[in-house]
């Protein structure tokens, strides 16, 4: 098979490298509106496809769609190049398509790989009728919050030292800002809340944010709140405390008067609703700014203080709320949970746990008709009046039920139940691994981007993997590595999908990436916090960005990054936002690098191409027909000239094309300083600095259009 194979790129080198006539690194085509129009169509919608060859080079071109052969029109020629259209009529089901070329005596095959000697039906286009994802999310700049860490606007509603007991110890709450997680730091609570959010939406707008993420909010005893109590509530130590509750508690309840202040705190209704209201007040205001906010919904399981499990007893006598699950077999939540020895209420019944962890009870989908109906109310509530939130990023949302068709099932009632209360809602899920089956357009709108950006840059530019856990020389540097992932793991993303993906650097639960740039395996645990910033390389995590902001996707920024905070995979990745040391370098370059991303819209929806690359070296182009920007990355420790085919973005051949300069990063810095640069006969000859980034710009002019 090995043999087969090497057999077939040899052949492949001869026929299309050594040809004189055909040349395949100028045909192109892709999924973007320049190639595909309309980009989402729906049933009975006429899609024009378009093909791109070197000026008079082929003979015809095909294209191929579930079998039939369809010969394209040669629509124009645009510089050095031709481009062929060909219509179809979409129907009710998935179309796949490719192209066949001809010229002369060759013959060969174009699909989502690039140029092949023969047809593979897997690596095919598809087009599936109806899938959309709102026009808001696609490129849209993405700011991540983990509420506990970011601004304490509120010290009111702070958890406070011994309040509860929560896996084998009290609440902490941490009085110094800057104090470093501990290890086991679930129970330490650093007074962040929605006010504070409030307090820096000025901020957060001028950094160039279009969507704030924002992890748990609902009622939970964790910091995290991955541990849902109640989700019909915003949490009141992050929300409003209007009632205190210390006159209901009497002399005789010292020994526990800080665990009846949580009980009455979390279960009052004046303290729910008021919490509930600053949150309404909270998304009005980021709508106000014209930004958009998305919830984090963790479906899959819930936390032992859930009111419908109540292991800890606190809802069982509170009024207005019903027995849990735990406490009385005659629950009606009772089948919201899998429990192995129902017979032994109501003394310690045992239940499934998420990842075995008896805090973190599993959600039992699959017997209860009523927590379906319960969750997708969820659903709908937060996204409709009074709350209007754009969107729900979901959980371990593959992981939902027990088996995979039950999954499919739900999210689809999950998607239509969102959807018709907020049509413009985004659905994007946490997933490692190959989303194709979600992404059909009735499921998931996107994904979290793992396979198709975090960890591809994170091989490329440091050889880390995204926890710290491991360096890899052999992927330090390998662009063919870091080209490869992304051409395979993007191929299970349709257009819609790519476009509005969540590509992140960092996040809540994978290390700080500056942290990544010094190479050191560790976790906090056994390295320490000092080791998590010793060494770094502030340059490197500088050529990220540009990728970020200039990659297909939505970039999201974690909360942080932007600052130059560091740390190890969770919690050390949940350091505090360090307000009023900044580090300002690099704070400045990502609000100049977010500029530029919004400045041109070809890094929202253009089409992508690699120019050149080797070891630490990698170019691309995001490009139109008519506009090109090309990215170029030197990650060496020394400068070198680099030599670019900008032509294959669709600039001239025949005539030289000025790009003009809109960054350059390096060690020593980055500068906005205007430069031009010249390609002669399509080729750019560029000297690189050292860990350096470079963004060019070119728009033709009106007669190349």
């Amino acid at each position: 098979m090995l043999y087969e194979s090497m057999e077939t790129a040899k052949k492949m080198r001869y026929i299309l490298n050594m040809s004189p006539v055909l040349n395949k690194d100028a045909m192109f085509s892709d999924g973007t509106e320049y190639y595909r129009t309309p980009v989402e169509p729906r049933e009975g919608d006429t899609v024009t496809i378009r093909f791109r060859t070197q000026r008079n080079n082929v003979d015809n071109v095909c294209l191929v769609h579930d079998g039939e052969y369809l010969e394209m029109k040669w629509e124009k020629t645009s510089g050095s190049f031709d481009y062929y259209t060909a219509q179809i009529v979409m129907g009710k089901n998935l179309v796949r398509y490719y192209f066949e070329i001809h010229s002369g005596l060759v013959t060969c095959y174009y699909d989502t790989n690039g140029v092949n000697t023969r047809h593979e039906e897997r690596t095919e286009f598809e087009i599936y009728p109806g899938y959309h994802v709102p026009e808001w999310l696609k490129g849209a700049v993405m700011y991540q919050i983990y509420v506990d860490r970011f601004c304490n606007g509120d010290p009111s509603n702070d958890v406070e030292t011994g309040e509860y007991f929560y896996i084998g110890d009290t609440s902490v709450k941490v009085d110094n800002w800057e104090k470093v997680p501990a290890v086991m730091g679930v129970r330490e609570f650093y007074g962040g809340d929605l006010q504070g959010v409030m307090d820096k939406l000025d901020y957060i707008q001028e950094l160039g944010v279009d969507v704030i993420y924002l992890n748990p909010v609902f009622v939970s005893p964790s910091n995290h709140k991955y541990d849902c109590q109640d989700y019909d509530h915003i949490d009141p130590h992050i929300g409003r405390i209007v009632e205190d509750c210390d006159g209901l508690l009497s002399p005789g309840d010292s020994d526990n008067s800080h665990a009846l202040k949580y009980i009455r705190r979390v279960t009052d209704k004046r303290n729910l609703e008021a919490s509930n209201k600053l949150f309404q007040e909270l998304v009005e205001e980021i709508h106000r700014r014209g930004m958009k906010v998305i919830l984090d919904g963790v479906f899959n399981h819930c936390g032992s203080f859930n009111k419908w499990m109540d292991r800890e007893r606190i809802y069982e006598n509170q009024e207005g709320y019903e027995k849990g699950a735990y406490v009385s077999a005659d629950s009606p939540y009772r089948s919201f949970f899998c429990f192995q020895d129902q017979n032994r209420w109501p003394y310690n019944p045992t239940y499934d746990g998420w990842w075995t962890h008896d805090t973190l009870p599993k959600l039992n989908y699959e017997e209860s008709e009523e927590l379906c109906r319960t969750i997708l109310a969820v659903g709908r509530k937060w996204v409709s009046p009074p709350y209007n939130v754009d969107g729900w990023r979901l959980d371990v949302a593959a992981d939902l039920g027990h088996s995979n068709d039950f999954n499919h099932h739900f999210w689809k009632e999950f998607r239509r139940t969102v959807k018709e209360a907020n049509p413009d809602a985004v659905i994007l899920a946490e997933h490692y691994g190959n989303p194709e089956s979600w992404l059909r357009g009735d499921e998931w709108d996107t994904v979290m981007n793992y396979d198709a950006f975090m960890e591809p840059v994170t091989w490329f530019l440091t050889g880390m993997e995204k926890h710290s856990d491991e360096y890899r020389e052999d992927l330090y540097g390998n662009s063919e590595a870091f080209i490869g992932a992304m051409k395979h793991h993007m191929q299970s993303l349709h257009m819609g999908a790519l476009y509005g993906a969540m590509n992140e650097l960092s996040n809540h639960d994978h290390s700080r990436f500056l942290t990544r740039t010094n190479h050191r395996v560790g976790r906090l645990s056994y390295a320490g916090a000092e080791a998590a910033s010793a060494g770094i390389n502030p340059a490197i995590m500088r050529e990220a960005v540009v990728i970020q902001m200039t990659w297909p996707g939505a970039p999201t920024v974690y909360y942080g990054d932007e600052a130059g905070v560091c740390g190890f995979t969770d919690p050390d990745n949940r350091r505090t936002y360090p307000w009023g040391k900044e580090d300002q370098e690099m704070l400045d370059f990502h609000k100049r690098m977010i500029c530029i991303h919004k400045a041109y819209p070809i890094l929202a929806k253009g089409s992508l191409e690699f120019l050149w690359n080797d070891h630490q070296g990698l170019s691309y182009g995001r490009f139109s027909d008519s506009e090109q920007i090309i990215v170029i990355l030197n990650n060496q420790d020394q400068e070198r000239d680099i030599r670019v085919t900008a032509w294959k973005t669709g600039v001239s051949r025949k005539e030289a094309t000025a790009f003009q300069r809109l960054m350059l990063s390096s060690g020593e810095g980055y500068t906005e300083m205007p430069e031009e640069y010249i390609a002669d006969a399509g080729i750019l000859q560029v000297k690189m600095p050292a860990y350096g980034a470079m963004v060019l710009h070119h728009r033709a002019r009106d007669k190349y259009k």
